[in-house]
């Protein structure tokens, strides 16, 4: 009873609304205690965290739990999401290749530039000051959550349904330009470049070593051993080491290291065939990137947990306009966009919708992909983020300003009732 339970918690990712719950409790009960225990600093002048100037000009970093929790553990997530990107782009039978493709990618769009217009176009309408200071968040209400998403799919749809699948290809490519968005928009610092030479460096010689010269080794030879011996004798250390070099590139780079993983994951063996995101055979996949994977999930699960704990810690008191804008563009702007460019891409461009699924499905579907949590509270975090060492005074309007977008992050869970209430009315008819 308890594995069942386990499972049933990790799969949908519950563990994270949990660390949501309890953050939120906790910072509205002991707001101090829960922020002395998240800025909590592990150590001081190391070679990875937090980086500030003092007084002398010289550059230090600070460890602390959030740090260790957001840029290092997050890291793994973002690995097994970029590990779903690629299969699906890489196999011949990808889920993003091909015409199959084109309406949710062409949909994947109107749910990001939605957003993006509604977030931006009231923040204008509020005036210069509050354009200003919440501008930067954008890309906030573009995330879609893969997991709830899917969850609350399968409860509006059915599990048959041709829109769970649409919505699953959705959710990939707008996990891929969210990806792109945070690397390229949202610097963690200074941009040095020069080290991602070192991370595509990493992952080269990964390729090479554990990769490709076993198989050269083995031509000819239907007993693979030097395979064999690679995959045995060595395993995925290979491909951690070649993680941990690549992690601290980025960090050194100025690109948020989070996504530090990333290029590592072209350089792991993987299988020749994409059976689809959520399937029930990836479980049995034993080539080296889902071997991983499913060394990963467990971990990753806490690591969500913890991350819900370390960022959903909000007073209710910080609901402000940063809230409001990221709900009106998740709740409004994707739901809006996605129907309108998939409509666009299924009638005028004649590139059609599955059978079994009407234009109407695509609005409900907007509905249900406008869940943004995970990475929107994460995007959050980044978008604004709090400087140490900062003065006082703008210290408080940068934590203000951060917290009342995290509250719009968590309050996109409405996005759910609001989806039930959506298939209702548009009568879906659900397909077990």
């Amino acid at each position: 009873m308890v594995h069942r339970v386990w499972n049933f918690l990790s799969e949908y990712s519950l563990l994270l609304v949990i660390g949501a719950i309890l953050a939120l409790v906790w910072a509205n009960l002991d707001p101090e205690g829960y922020h002395h225990v998240v800025e909590y600093v592990l150590a001081e002048n190391v070679w990875v965290g937090h980086a500030h100037v003092d007084a002398a000009g010289h550059v230090h970093r600070t460890l602390t739990v959030h740090y260790l929790i957001n840029d290092v553990l997050m890291a793994f997530f973002f690995a097994i999401a970029g590990k779903e990107v690629w299969e699906a782009v890489i196999l011949k039978s990808g889920s993003l290749r091909g015409r199959k493709a084109m309406t949710p990618l062409i949909a994947t769009a109107g749910g990001m530039l939605g957003p993006v217009a509604v977030y931006l176009g009231l923040a204008a309408m509020m005036g210069s000051t509050t354009y200003q200071a919440v501008a930067h968040g954008w890309a906030i209400p573009t995330a879609t959550d893969i997991a709830f998403s899917y969850l609350v799919g399968r409860m509006v749809f059915g599990a048959g349904h041709p829109a769970v699948r649409f919505l699953l290809l959705l959710a990939i490519a707008d996990d891929a330009a969210g990806l792109v968005i945070l690397a390229v928009f949202y610097p963690t610092g200074t941009l040095a470049p020069m080290w991602l030479l070192v991370a595509l460096a990493a992952a080269f010689a990964v390729y090479i070593l554990a990769n490709w010269l076993p198989r050269r080794l083995d031509r000819g030879d239907p007993a693979r051993p030097a395979s064999i011996w690679v995959r045995r004798r060595l395993g995925p250390w290979p491909y951690a080491l070649a993680g941990a070099v690549s992690w601290y590139a980025f960090q050194e780079a100025g690109i948020h290291p989070a996504l530090g993983l990333l290029p590592i994951i072209p350089a792991i063996p993987h299988a020749d065939s994409d059976v689809g995101l959520f399937a029930e055979a990836e479980r049995h996949r034993v080539d080296m990137l889902n071997r991983i994977e499913h060394g990963l999930k467990t971990p990753v699960e806490v690591i969500l947990f913890l991350f819900g704990l370390a960022n959903a810690g909000v007073e209710f008191s910080a609901i402000g306009d940063a809230t409001w804008l990221v709900m009106a563009g998740l709740l409004v702007g994707k739901p809006s966009g996605i129907w309108l460019m998939g409509w666009i891409a299924a009638r005028p461009l004649r590139l059609g919708l599955p059978e079994g699924m009407r234009s109407v499905d695509l609005f409900v579907l907007g509905c249900v992909a406008a869940i943004g949590f995970t990475v929107s509270l994460f995007v959050a975090t980044v978008a604004f983020r709090v400087t140490p060492g900062a003065a006082p005074e703008i210290l408080a309007h940068q934590q203000a300003v951060q917290d009342a977008a995290k509250m719009g992050a968590l309050f996109s869970f409405s996005a759910a009732a609001i989806s039930l209430i959506a298939g209702r009315l548009a009568r879906v008819r659900r397909m077990s």
